[in-house]
């Protein structure tokens, strides 16, 4: 049975990832109790990508997985204008991110909610979760830092100092 908690802003539920999946339930189960748990080298201690299955650092095998900070920085963002009726949700653009974490490993993610903010390279984030046919999934939430300047600001400043 599908609840409101159930039905995620962005995709249809029939796109939930497998929570039982081997290789990614340290990552959906601690999610489901809102944490961030990712893979590190059991040798080395380097973070390793959610998918990889030797360290670069040392070549180790085995892994192990942590809670992390839930803080990262937008390596690169991009508006996604794409609409795919029965997989999409909504009609209106959505911010696609690639996020580095203070852990250092990388993930690509989209907003926990439903924004019209727009994600810049730069950005600090913080990583909530959002649910996905019942799946908890790491979703960004955006800090808010002052005001940046805008086209209009700039252009209005370069225009009073240059008169």
């Amino acid at each position: 049975m599908t609840t409101a908690l159930d039905v995620d802003w962005l995709l249809d539920a029939g796109l939930a990832p497998d929570a039982a999946d081997d290789t990614l339930a340290p990552l959906y189960s601690a999610a489901a109790a809102d944490r961030l748990d990712l893979p590190f080298c059991a040798d080395c201690e380097s973070p390793i990508d959610l998918d990889q299955h030797v360290c670069d650092n040392c070549g180790s095998v085995r892994t192990l997985w942590r809670t992390v900070e839930s803080t990262g920085t937008v390596h690169s963002a991009t508006m996604m204008h794409r609409l795919e009726p029965g997989l999409v949700r909504t009609g209106a653009p959505y911010p696609i991110l690639d996020v580095e974490l203070t852990s250092g490993h990388r993930l690509i993610m989209t907003s926990r909610d439903r924004t019209e903010a727009v994600f810049h390279i730069g950005d600090q984030v913080t990583i909530g979760f959002r649910s996905l046919g019942g799946v908890a999934i790491p979703a960004a939430c955006l800090v808010r830092l002052p005001s940046r300047p805008t086209k209009e600001s700039t252009a209005q400043s370069i225009s009073e100092e240059h008169p």
